[in-house]
């Protein structure tokens, strides 16, 4: 097992995302019961969130109806070893999620949905912390590592859409 240390030094020797515009790499719908899906193509919209995943039918909260991951710190935390979409994510992304590329209020082009940066943290949960390990969970969650973003960021839905593996990521609007 990894420590906190070595997944640093690994996340270091890799090369950044691009800042303005990526793309989607994965989509995960959460089923409930700590089951995944991943579809190669998803709707989107303000009342739904992901359109089969387990938001639309909890509804817990607004600011957290879409959630992303970056795809180069979800590959490096799961070393082979963990399967795609366990991290619990709508979607990886090739793009930077930080806060300085991707303030709140930032408005993301994913597909031909339109998605919006909320202010709620995502840090991380016990599944998380039980899929990748300890010391994943420490890693994300330094306190040099929170403005990066590398747990991933919290959405909602501002205009419906459809995305799928392969769209482009682009930021619209940004808030700085």
């Amino acid at each position: 097992m990894q420590s906190a240390a070595d997944i640093e030094r690994a996340w270091q020797a890799l090369a950044r995302s691009p800042r303005a515009a990526g793309m989607v790499k994965l989509i995960t719908l959460r089923l409930g019961g700590g089951r995944h899906d991943c579809p190669a193509r998803v709707a989107l919209s303000p009342e739904l969130g992901v359109h089969g995943d387990r938001w639309g039918q909890q509804r817990k909260h607004l600011d957290a109806q879409v959630t992303l991951m970056n795809s180069r710190v979800a590959d490096l935390l799961a070393a082979g070893v963990v399967p795609p979409g366990a991290s619990g994510d709508n979607f990886l992304v090739d793009i930077d999620i930080g806060e300085e590329a991707l303030p709140v209020g930032s408005r993301l082009r994913l597909g031909s949905a339109l998605v919006e940066i909320t202010a709620m943290p995502h840090t991380g949960c016990n599944k998380f912390r039980q899929r990748f390990g300890a010391a994943a969970h420490e890693w994300v969650n330094a306190a040099p590592n929170q403005a990066l973003r590398l747990r991933g960021v919290n959405g909602r839905v501002v205009t419906a859409g459809e995305v799928a593996v392969g769209d482009p990521v682009v930021c619209v609007e940004s808030s700085a």
